[in-house]
């Protein structure tokens, strides 16, 4: 099928889905100004009550590897490669980390999940801090050639930043000296600090390509840029807790921003690097990726309907991810209503508002959720994935610019009661 009549299909998919599926606000919010795209990538399952007991049964035990994990602070180990004497899968650990990360300041804190997770399980919001493993997901996407962690970050996470799961206080517990009663919620820098469970992968590139003298010098040069772009990203950490949704905004700028930095100071090495292999090193090299995969997938018995989701001819009735997918967006519906009614708006704020909702939602559109196949050398994915972070650093910003328009003439107090419409929707 071609890409255009792809996007038709997906387009009349969408409505009928609209129509037919969603409740009548989330019909009004993400039928029409959502886009069609953005529906269909996401509203695309609506049988949700015989998947109650599978997602309980999923959720006690994801609470146990979370607390194993933490338990153990240790990323090689991963609690379910542990149990069952097999390869332990980053993935899942680093969900279990994020998780608990996210959900130990929160007031919905004993619930196995908060409505602002990803599809995997992970969190792009943990406490205040944005993208906690901004920069392994560079590494996975690069070197691994995996852009499915990338992928996730979108629509949800800035939904995120603008309606926050958390009260004031429950951020504040991130940045303030832990107490005796809050030791349990890790500050923000301990959650930056684990931003990179497995590292640079130097050894295993250097055993695998079997190096030259001048190869090895080359690829130590990649690694020392590869630790300072860790550096320059942790260093974007936030200090203080955000407490509007501007400087939550501001703060993904932030950290996109610097990624994006990051991008640009590892690609001469990286460069470098590549072009002195061979094509018999640049086969091994990419190998790595392969390797890495099957060795995930045969190890921790990978569900293929997870990647199924992304088919268009995927039946969603049978499908748990889609329908989680489904179920969250209803969760992240906007409470435009609430919000007018609440702050009394006038035409004007209510037109205001208007833009703002619109301008968010159409992110569903400009950063898909389904990972896109990756670019064959790691050059081209190190591209691929800096363009996928300027995109998303031009939503926020054209949101941001919404959202400044919308509060330029609102009161203190009108502005006080739009921050606190997010707290109440952790409740």
């Amino acid at each position: 099928m071609s890409g255009s009549r792809m996007r038709l299909a997906l387009a009349g998919a969408a409505l009928v889905i609209a129509a037919v599926l969603l409740p009548d606000r989330a019909e009004a919010q993400f039928g029409i100004r959502g886009g069609p795209l953005g529906v269909a990538r996401f509203a695309v399952g609506h049988v949700i009550g015989m998947s109650r007991l599978r997602h309980a049964r999923m959720a006690v035990r994801g609470g146990r590897y979370r607390s194993a994990a933490l338990r153990s602070q240790d990323p090689r180990q991963d609690p379910r490669g542990a149990e069952r004497e097999q390869m332990s899968n980053p993935y899942i650990l680093r969900a279990a980390l994020s998780a608990q990360a996210a959900l130990s300041g929160w007031r919905g804190g004993r619930r196995p999940q908060g409505w602002w997770r990803h599809p995997d399980g992970s969190y792009g919001w943990a406490g205040p801090v944005f993208w906690p493993f901004a920069h392994d997901d560079l590494t996975n996407a690069v070197i691994f050639a995996d852009t499915t962690s990338i992928s996730l970050y979108g629509y949800g996470d800035i939904y995120a930043a603008i309606f926050a799961p958390y009260a004031a206080t429950e951020l504040a517990a991130y940045t303030a000296p832990q107490s005796r009663r809050a030791r349990k919620i890790p500050s923000a820098q301990d959650i930056c600090d684990v931003s990179d469970p497995t590292g640079f992968p130097a050894d295993r590139i250097a055993a695998a390509v079997q190096l030259s003298e001048l190869q090895r010098t080359a690829l130590d040069d990649l690694r020392a840029a590869w630790l300072a772009a860790r550096d320059s990203i942790r260093a974007a950490c936030p200090t203080q807790v955000p407490a509007t949704a501007a400087d939550r905004l501001g703060l993904m700028r932030d950290r996109l921003e610097a990624m994006i930095k990051a991008t640009d100071a590892i690609a001469p090495p990286l460069a470098k690097f590549v072009d002195l292999l061979d094509d018999g090193q640049k086969a091994k090299l990419d190998a790595l990726a392969n390797e890495r995969r099957a060795a995930l997938a045969a190890g921790q018995r990978k569900d293929a309907r997870a990647e199924a989701a992304c088919d268009p001819d995927n039946d969603p009735r049978y499908d748990v991810k889609v329908q989680r997918q489904y179920e969250q967006l209803v969760q992240q519906q906007w409470p435009a209503s609430d919000i007018a009614s609440t702050l009394k708006l006038d035409d004007t704020a209510r037109a205001r508002l208007d833009v703002l909702q619109d301008t968010t939602l159409r992110t569903m559109e400009t950063l898909s959720a389904c990972p896109t196949k990756a670019a064959a050398t790691p050059q081209a994915r190190l591209s691929a994935v800096k363009a996928r972070l300027e995109t998303m650093l031009q939503a926020v910003k054209g949101i941001g610019d919404a959202l400044d328009d919308f509060e330029a003439d609102l009161s203190d107090e009108q502005k006080a009661g739009f921050e606190a419409m997010g707290p109440k929707r952790g409740v």
